[in-house]
């Protein structure tokens, strides 16, 4: 009851402070209640009938990812969502909106997507979603080269500091619980290829050579084996084989 009737605020602006105002309407970003309540905000949004038209709109709080087998539909449920929208008083960013295209003519020329209004959409080779980098394709696919490098800046922060003091020990449980969520972030949820699996397993063994300063990739499995250290390829099949699981539940 009292989540706006005492919600207060003010703007710092270089050092100097405005006067402090009320806030009537929206949630605050970061507490427990809002992302419900913007979820029941925005639920009208995904009723459309999209399903017999092959169509889908996928809600995560503010991100909206509409699935469409054609452009001609894609345009026309972009539309429907823009006067949804426009109801509840929102409206859609089209500076972070982009077009990205799945399937055997990905790489054809087409035109672009327009809003209501008339912005064009453009299409885009890559597009970041909840944290995965989607590629366009021939087929469904994702890139690793962001996880990659986040997963080696995290990994040479921790070994740059501590890896010639700390014991091997110490130095593998803060990779494991620290580098390794950074990695396979989301990855259970997507179908990786077999060369996209050995690329994840390739960053792990090269870390290991570092760390044990060899470039035996015998050793470096008897390293792992002792030490309990499972590679992204095991670890994604048992996380994927979880996650199907509560799907079905």
């Amino acid at each position: 009851m009292c989540w706006l009737s005492r919600c207060y605020s003010c703007v710092k602006w270089f050092g100097n402070w405005s006067s402090v105002f009320h806030v009537n309407f929206g949630v605050r970003q970061g507490s427990v209640l809002a992302p419900f309540l913007f979820a029941v905000y925005l639920d009208d949004v995904a009723k459309f009938d999209c399903i017999n038209q092959g169509c889908f709109i996928i809600l995560y709080a503010d991100d909206i990812l509409l699935i469409s087998p054609s452009v001609c539909k894609l345009e026309n449920l972009l539309h429907s969502c823009e006067r949804e929208l426009q109801s509840l008083d929102m409206s859609i960013n089209f500076k972070k909106s982009g077009g990205l295209r799945i399937g055997p003519r990905y790489n054809a020329p087409c035109m672009n997507i327009l809003s209501s209004t008339g912005i064009a959409i453009p299409w885009i080779a890559e597009l970041r979603y909840l944290g995965v980098t989607l590629q366009q394709s021939h087929a469904f696919r994702c890139s690793l080269v962001q996880a990659k490098k986040s997963f080696y800046r995290a990994a040479n922060a921790i070994f740059g500091n501590i890896g010639r003091v700390a014991s091997e020990e110490v130095v593998l449980q803060l990779l494991k619980t620290k580098c390794m969520p950074i990695l396979l972030y989301g990855l259970e949820a997507i179908p990786l290829y077999k060369y996209q699996l050995n690329a994840l397993d390739f960053v792990i063994n090269r870390f290991f050579m570092k760390l044990f300063r060899t470039a035996d990739i015998t050793l470096v499995m008897q390293c792992q084996e002792q030490f309990g250290f499972d590679l992204p390829s095991v670890q994604l099949a048992r996380r994927s084989h979880k996650f199907l699981n509560s799907m079905h539940k």
